[in-house]
This record gives structure tokens, C-alpha cells and sequence, in this order.
């Protein structure tokens, strides 16, 4: 992948998006969306992750996010969808599921034919992050991801969708702690 689309600058804010494998609509149970929600929150108490926005959609998610200590935000990715990887291919491989055996098929398929993988791939291999450079780009990005659940006819207000930082923007409490950037949207 292009210079482009890598965590270049360690002190820098970050649009990253993360998808299926083939794009498979997993996230449209709550109980996968759950294990998104409480990895972050993990990651946000653990590992240094500050996440400044978020929506999980169907089949992807998208955060913006950065990070204080030490460690780098590949890292941080790279747990994240290990983390979330293992669990929810255990939570798709429960008597619930009724596409289990669609979706379980796919991952492994994926997982065979990627030489980083031992057995299941559920992400796609890429982050795809965009360094936030300016105000403006900040915005855009950030309005984007809230207003995606809207787009997709999921909701008809971007605060009514539950799996999104779009409420905490709007002065409610969201189900993750947030980290607004105050600059971008007030002009601190």
C-alpha cells in the first residue's frame, strides 16, 4: 500500500475505515456491533486509543481517532481487529446464526487464501488511514461518517442511530467515550 495509507505521523488524528471480508453484512446484529463497541472501549481504557468519532455500519466501520503514550496506532489497529476477529467468528459460530455456515465458509475461505492468517479472516487486510491535516477536512470527514447510517436509510437522523459518536456531537451521552474535537466543531 501507498505512502498515503499508513499511521505516518504518530501525534496525528486519523479517518480509518475497517471492512468485511467481501463485504459481508455482519454488523446488522447488535450482538457483533457489541463486541466493536466493547473492544474500543478496551482499547480507549488499555491502550491509549482516543477516539474522537465513530459509526458502525453494516459491513464496516469508520473511526476517527489518535493517540497518547507510547503506543503506535498500528498497533492499537492491529489488536483491535484481532481481538474482534476471534470473537466475533465465536459469536457467528453459535447455534443463534442462522447464516453461520455462509459466513463461517467465507472467513475460512478468506483466512486460507491469506498467508497472515491461520485460520479465519474476518477484516479486510487494510486500515485505509487518512491523516487529518486540516480543519475543514476534519469536519467533512467526520460529518461523512455521522451522517452514513442516514445515507443508507438506516435511520432518518443521524443521532437516532445507536452505534455512532453522532449523539455525543449533538451534547448526549453516546455509548463510547468520545474525545470531541472541540477545534474543528467550536473553534477552540
Amino acid at each position: 500500500m501507498g505512502f498515503a495509507y499508513k499511521f505516518n505521523d504518530h501525534d496525528g488524528a486519523y479517518f480509518v475505515t475497517c471492512a468485511t471480508v467481501q463485504w459481508v453484512d455482519v454488523f446488522t446484529r447488535s450482538i457483533y456491533c457489541d463486541i466493536v463497541v466493547d473492544s474500543l472501549s478496551y482499547c480507549i481504557a488499555n491502550k491509549g486509543l482516543i477516539l474522537h468519532a465513530w459509526v458502525i455500519m453494516p459491513n464496516h466501520i469508520h473511526i476517527v481517532i489518535s493517540r497518547k503514550g507510547s503506543g503506535s496506532l498500528s498497533d492499537i489497529m492491529r489488536d483491535f481487529k484481532k481481538f474482534t476477529s476471534a470473537k466475533i467468528i465465536e459469536a457467528i459460530n453459535s447455534p443463534i446464526e442462522s447464516r453461520k455456515n455462509w459466513m463461517l465458509w467465507l472467513f475460512k475461505s478468506a483466512g486460507e487464501s491469506n498467508s497472515n492468517n491461520q485460520h479465519y479472516q474476518f477484516w479486510q487486510q487494510d486500515n485505509h488511514p487518512i491523516e487529518l491535516v486540516s480543519t475543514s477536512f476534519t469536519k467533512q470527514k467526520i460529518d461523512y461518517l455521522h451522517e452514513n447510517p442516514v445515507r443508507a436509510k438506516l435511520v432518518d437522523s443521524a443521532q437516532r442511530y445507536v452505534y455512532s459518536s453522532a449523539k455525543d456531537y449533538s451534547g448526549e451521552c453516546g455509548l463510547l467515550p468520545i474525545t470531541i474535537l472541540e477545534e474543528v466543531f467550536y473553534g477552540k
